[in-house]
C-alpha cells in the first residue's frame, strides 16, 4: 500500500517568529491521525503571512515533497496580512468553491463572523490544497464539513487511496470505485 504524504502548512506571522507555540499545524495532524486508516506521512511547515514563501512553500510540497493533500492554517480573513487564498490560487491550475462554500457554511451555524473567512480549495495538478482556519475548534468543523469528499478527490486526480475510519468521517466513493 502507498503511503500518502500529506502536507500541513502554517501561515503565521507570530508563530513563525517563535512568539506563540503552532497549535494549529498539531490540530490538523490529530484530525488525520484520528481520521485516516491508511498509512500516511506529514510534512509540517510553519510559515509567516508572506504570499511569496506560502506560493514556494505550497509548490514544493506539492511539485517537489509529492503531497497528495496540502492542508493550510491561518491567513484566510480579511486582514491585509491574510493572503493565503491568493497564494493558493497563484499556484494551483482549479479551484474548487464547494469546499469553502461547505466550510463556511459549517462554521456559520457556530459564530456570524465565518461569513469573514476566505478558506478556499484547489488542485495544483496532482494535490489537493484546502484552506483552513486558524482557530483548532474551527479547523475540526471545516474538515467534517468537506472531509467525506476529499479521498474521491484524491482518487480522481491519480493520488493514493486514502480510508477513513468511519465512526469519524464516512469517505464517499460512488459504488465501484
Amino acid at each position: 500500500m502507498t503511503i500518502a504524504r500529506i502536507g500541513i502548512v502554517t501561515s503565521s506571522d507570530r508563530a513563525a517568529a517563535g512568539v506563540y507555540e503552532d497549535i494549529s499545524g498539531a490540530a490538523i495532524r490529530g484530525y488525520l491521525e484520528s481520521t485516516l486508516t491508511s498509512p500516511f506521512e506529514c510534512e509540517y511547515r510553519l510559515v509567516p503571512d508572506d504570499r511569496a514563501v506560502l506560493e514556494s512553500t505550497l509548490r514544493e510540497l506539492a511539485d517537489d515533497a509529492g503531497c497528495c493533500l496540502v492542508l493550510t492554517t491561518g491567513g484566510t480573513g480579511p486582514a491585509p496580512r491574510d493572503v493565503t487564498p491568493e497564494a493558493t490560487l497563484a499556484v494551483c491550475d482549479r479551484e474548487l468553491p464547494g469546499f469553502g462554500e461547505a466550510m463556511r457554511s459549517a462554521s456559520l451555524r457556530s459564530v456570524p463572523t465565518a461569513i469573514l473567512s476566505r478558506q478556499t480549495a484547489a488542485l495544483r495538478r496532482q494535490t489537493l490544497v484546502i484552506n483552513l482556519p486558524g482557530k483548532p475548534a474551527a479547523i475540526a468543523e471545516c474538515l467534517d464539513a468537506v472531509f467525506a469528499a476529499v479521498p474521491y478527490c484524491i482518487d480522481l486526480i491519480g493520488g493514493p487511496r486514502l480510508e477513513t475510519d468511519p465512526a469519524r468521517i464516512v469517505a464517499f466513493r460512488p459504488k465501484g470505485a
